[in-house]
């Protein structure tokens, strides 16, 4: 990378911005004309318990989106010694599903519900049959029908809904539109035009026709882009918004807000049919793109689409990280009573080693990183758990190990249905998150969870701030008609293999026992959830 043509680049605005709301991180990743990360930015935020529900306040929202951006200008003038104010194009990604309602003057009606929420195990039953289609409890819809059999009052004053990343997008830009990819996650896609399926719509306003309600579902949903449509400018009103120093310049193109699954997917090169990627992080979820639809309803997988709008089978798990990230600071904790100094960053290489010395099978122990409900195991409220025998071979290797095993452990279980039941072929699967930053550990354990190769590119901790920085850039390889698999393909990954990882048929068989040793624990995990009240 060329410090001065990277600063032309700037200058002149040949450059793309994503930004990506996680759980727990606000990133911001700024990309030149080769697609190449040249600054990056970040804000650390964390969920609220409120009311017996997860959100995230407005204020946290914009507050948290504009220190990320703050600091990625600071980044771009400490690099190359120029103020950041104009940008090609720009996009934003955010966690999936969840519930944001509005009224008619555009005011929040109840408090953000994010997709952590299972509270609506009633609207999935009643619509997964209704619509003989799997209806997670996190999708939009399901907070939508939950709140309707709750006869919660704000319902009949919805004017519009939408997801996080649909919301800032709304914001920015004044536009009511959403990417094929996050529409997924709110209502079913029919893959054949491209939009929500109009027989489970109709199925919906027949359903809650009874209440007479001053919409129809059709009316409050965002209309549907794919990837590489235009989807409005940067308002004056955006770019201070996210900008309050008024360095930021309006009316660049915004490309369709996504959700993280599709940036995942296209952070790793993984939108062509018999591809998928693995994204890990506060939750971790397998995206396989599929070459036909699935033989039946299976409430552990989703069926969501690429940015592009394929069909994609999800494996969704509430929990992934957040247990092995609070392990960790407690032995951060130690080391400083110790009096002794020792990075975050060198502390989980140090750890995340030591579990490659354990037992295969993490010699007997059993752990579960459930902070919130697991619906693939039907889990309904989470409380971390640890557990031990006498005799089990408690040590630091198998501590570790076993934490990094169950971490993967519900996605496990959905992954063997998709291949074992459903019989999909995958050709390979991309990990990315930062649990995969240690080198060779946590990859290693995914490929024998999933028995299948997994690979990592260099690109691949950049995560979804980058996928959505691509979706952006790609807007102007769209209007020559180029595919979105073709863009990634030729223009980003050319020549880029990724560093793979076969399964080791020994971790493999200790997965396996692990495994049988996680199901046949779970009535522990709902014990511990039933009196240990929150």
């Amino acid at each position: 990378m060329n410090a001065e043509s990277v600063k032309q680049s700037i200058v002149l605005g040949k450059t793309s911005l994503g930004i990506e709301l996680g759980s727990t991180r606000i990133k911001a990743v700024l990309i030149d004309e080769h697609q190449e990360p040249v600054a990056s930015g970040s804000h650390t935020w964390e969920n609220q318990l409120a009311d017996g529900l997860w959100t995230y306040s407005l204020e946290d929202i914009w507050s948290g989106l504009q220190d990320s951006y703050q600091n990625l200008k600071k980044d771009v003038f400490q690099k190359f010694g120029v103020k950041l104010t104009k940008i090609g194009a720009m996009g934003f990604s955010a966690m999936m599903h969840g519930y944001m309602a509005f009224d008619k003057e555009n005011q929040l009606l109840v408090p953000f519900r994010t997709w952590r929420n299972s509270n609506t195990a009633a609207a999935e039953k009643e619509l997964t049959k209704l619509f003989n289609y799997n209806i997670p409890q996190r999708w939009s819809i399901a907070h939508l029908y939950q709140a309707i059999l709750n006869q919660e009052a704000h319902v009949e004053t919805i004017h519009y809904f939408t997801t996080l990343a649909g919301y800032v997008h709304w914001q920015l830009t004044g536009e009511k539109v959403l990417g094929i990819g996050d529409a997924s996650g709110m209502f079913p896609i029919d893959p054949a035009v491209k939009n929500y399926d109009q027989r489970m719509i109709t199925a919906f306003d027949k359903q809650t026709a009874k209440h007479n309600y001053s919409w129809q579902l059709q009316d409050i949903l965002p209309k549907v882009l794919v990837a590489g449509e235009p989807a409005g400018l940067l308002t004056e009103a955006g770019a201070k918004l996210l900008d309050p120093t008024g360095d930021l310049i309006a009316g660049m193109p915004l490309c369709p807000p996504e959700g993280d699954a599709g940036t995942g997917m296209t952070a790793t090169n993984s939108v062509a049919k018999r591809t998928g990627n693995v994204s890990a992080g506060t939750s971790v979820f397998a995206m396989i793109v599929l070459e036909k639809e699935l033989k039946k309803v299976h409430p552990e997988l989703d069926l969501v689409t690429t940015p592009a709008g394929d069909l994609v089978a999800m494996v969704h798990a509430n929990n992934c990280s957040s247990d092995i990230n609070a392990w960790v600071k407690l032995f951060e904790e130690f080391i400083k009573v110790c009096g002794f100094e020792l990075s975050t960053e060198k502390l989980y290489e140090l750890l995340f080693n030591q579990a490659l010395q354990g037992d295969k099978e993490c010699g007997g122990l059993l752990s579960y990183g459930y902070f919130s409900g697991e619906n693939i195991t039907h889990i309904p409220e989470g409380r971390p758990l640890f557990v031990r025998t006498p005799d089990s071979r408690f040590n630091l290797a198998n501590f570790m190990r076993v934490h990094l095993f169950t971490a993967f452990g519900a996605l496990n279980i959905g992954m063997k249905i998709l291949v074992e039941e459903e019989q999909v072929q995958i050709d390979k699967v991309l990990g990315h998150g930062g649990i995969f930053k240690t080198e060779g550990v946590a990859q290693k354990v995914l490929a024998a969870a999933i028995n299948t190769p997994v690979s990592l590119m260099e690109t691949a901790g950049e995560g979804g701030a980058w996928g959505i920085a691509l979706l952006a850039d790609y807007l102007g390889y769209a209007k020559e008609n180029q595919s979105l698999a073709t863009y990634l393909e030729q223009q980003v990954f050319a020549g880029e293999a990724g560093s793979e990882l076969a399964p080791d048929p020994e971790d493999t068989a200790g997965f396996e026992q692990f495994a049988q040793r996680y199901k046949e624990g779970l009535p522990i995990e709902e014990a511990a959830a039933a009196y240990l009240n929150q």
